[in-house]
């Protein structure tokens, strides 16, 4: 796997990684969450969180994408706790029964871990 930063670019290149992300996105299951690296790392996609947070930020409105499940190393959302996003978020990881110590998600217990080279 390559471990090398994604660099922004545009065109074919940056579409198939916005695919990986979206396809690896897709499918983390309800009631578990990931950190926006590993993300990253499971998509293919090496060192990328920073690329992970700015393109999920980019979502159109509706997107049926889980975007809630992404949160920072920590366990913490990455977005404001007052912000409509972050209260938005907040609701539907508890609406999956994730729940929240003092906004923190416990991420050995709720966190997702798929096994390599199972798919």
């Amino acid at each position: 796997m390559n471990n090398a930063p994604v660099q922004d670019c545009s065109g074919p290149e940056k579409d198939l990684r916005r695919a990986a992300l979206f396809a690896t996105l897709a499918g983390i299951p309800a009631g578990k969450v990931v950190a926006y690296g590993q993300l990253a790392e499971l998509a293919g996609l090496g060192r990328a969180a920073r690329w992970v947070g700015r393109t999920l930020a980019q979502l159109p409105e509706g997107s049926t994408l889980p975007w809630h499940r992404v949160l920072r190393a920590d366990g913490r959302p990455g977005l404001p706790a007052d912000s409509p996003a972050g209260l938005e978020q907040l609701a539907r990881l508890r609406e999956e029964g994730i729940s929240l110590d003092n906004r923190r998600v416990d991420m050995r217990r709720h966190g997702w871990h798929p096994e390599v080279g199972k798919g």
